[in-house]
């Protein structure tokens, strides 16, 4: 589609907005937000027909890109048929994408406790792993981000949590691995993985084995800055949780679904957990929708005893109908293989090209369809580009770097001194090298605030 400009809607749209709606993570008075006229496969557009190649997928969820007109018609489809209906009854798009996604997820994790997005599955497999253990610790990891609601939200390691954290919630956190930014003075990956369990067994001993009930970590730490685990450390988290009894819970909520190149991040590790979150991806987020992939083990807990939680709208038809029209989508058109051997062949190289050109990119980490840029000041010392948590002018060279990869038609996806690349995994060569360019003169400007 070709954007035409219509400046006067856009400001009506925007005038509304700034009138009414309350806009998550932001200080009201203090943004901007572009009014959106439409989005199509990679691409979105303003009402002054200003076009953006989204290297975001929204919130790293339009894994098929926008607008994809099977899954369109599927969710037209299931309304004409049933818009809605309550959780506790069998609903052909509820059960055909439950048997899907239990198909697609590792080993025995073959129920699927359904949710209104990813947040709440984290939220619900907490109350499982708790029920089932009879135990209120959980332990998670800083650098890492699980979701804005109470528990999600105190399970994350990052300054989100700050404003929330009562210490009330039972969580305690630990450092996972991180050879760049590395708390464990590693000098391998080898090193880092034996040292970083070494550091979780020993934290489990200090709060007491008896009183954990869960490790949960994401599989590859998305917002925090898409850090792939060495080898060795998540099958070393299975054998901790083993050996004490501890349910092992990955959050595949941003990785899974065919952004790392396979169905789930889990795949490339060869590991399967008891419990497992997933969201966004699972139908490009056409409408809300996540889950919790549930065990063998787990579920026999709730054989005969009932599991207290639920949600009005948990398997809502329109949204299964999207995930079963999305899976099919990511089946029938290589979208999971396209992922994979573009991250391999076109994305990995690519970003090692810019790294070499720009002092202002310390490392290139990822796989599949998520990577992930460090920007630093120097690259001897590895000191940030901003300060942590940066915001006014001390975040004032990330603000740069943003303001000039919008000026080039790019919408990148910043996080303190990252910049993700993480567009749809049915993303062209075309439009990954459209991309590159935009972000290759951005680097510039960044590559300004080193020393």
């Amino acid at each position: 589609m070709t954007p035409q400009p219509h400046p006067q809607a856009g400001a009506a749209v925007k005038a509304a907005d700034r009138a009414h709606v309350f806009h998550s993570w932001s200080a009201q008075d203090l943004i901007d937000p572009p009014a959106v006229a439409g989005a199509e496969g990679s691409y979105f557009w303003d009402y002054d027909g200003r076009r953006y190649l989204d290297f975001t997928s929204g919130l790293v969820f339009t894994n098929v890109g926008y607008q994809h007109p099977k899954v369109v018609a599927a969710i037209q489809e299931q309304a004409g048929r049933m818009t809605t209906f309550a959780p506790a009854f069998a609903v052909e798009a509820r059960s055909e994408a439950a048997r899907l996604i239990a198909e697609r997820t590792p080993g025995d994790l073959d129920r699927i406790f359904f949710t209104n997005g990813g947040a709440d599955a984290i939220e619900h497999a907490m109350r499982m792993a708790r029920l089932h253990t009879g135990r209120p610790k959980v332990l998670s990891a800083y650098r890492s981000y699980h979701g804005g609601t109470q528990q999600a939200i105190n399970l994350t390691g990052d300054p989100r949590r700050w404003a929330s954290d009562g210490a009330a919630a039972g969580v305690v956190h630990f450092w996972a691995p991180f050879l760049y930014r590395s708390r464990f003075y590693a000098e391998t990956e080898e090193q880092e993985a034996a040292r970083a369990l070494e550091h979780l067994e020993t934290t489990i001993a200090f709060e007491g084995p008896a009183t954990v009930a869960a490790i949960v970590l994401e599989t590859i730490p998305g917002t925090a800055g898409i850090m792939v685990p060495p080898p060795g450390y998540l099958a070393g988290v299975r054998e901790i949780c083993d050996k004490y009894g501890i349910v092992f819970v990955l959050d595949e909520v941003m990785a899974g679904f065919g952004r790392t190149g396979e169905w789930f991040a889990a795949d490339l590790f060869g590991v399967v957990p008891d419990l497992m979150t997933f969201a966004k991806g699972v139908n490009s987020g056409y409408v809300p929708l996540g889950g919790v992939a549930i065990s063998d083990r787990i579920a026999e807990t709730f054989g005969k005893r009932p599991y207290p939680g639920g949600l009005t709208y948990s398997g809502h038809p329109l949204a299964c109908a999207a995930a079963v029209a999305t899976i099919g989508v990511m089946a029938e058109e290589g979208v999971v293989e396209n992922a994979r051997r573009l991250g391999a062949e076109v994305v990995g190289p690519a970003l090692a090209a810019l790294a070499e050109r720009h002092p202002s990119v310390g490392e290139v980490r990822g796989t599949g369809m998520f990577w992930a840029l460090e920007l630093v000041r120097n690259r001897e010392t590895r000191e940030p580009l901003v300060p942590y948590n940066a915001t006014g002018e001390a975040n004032a060279p990330m603000a740069a770097f943003t303001a000039a990869a919008k000026e080039r038609g790019l919408w990148p996806f910043v996080n303190m001194n990252r910049t993700h690349v993480v567009p749809p995994c049915n993303v062209t060569e075309a439009e990954l090298k459209e991309g590159f360019a935009a972000l290759d003169a951005a680097l510039g400007v960044a590559d300004e605030y080193t020393v």
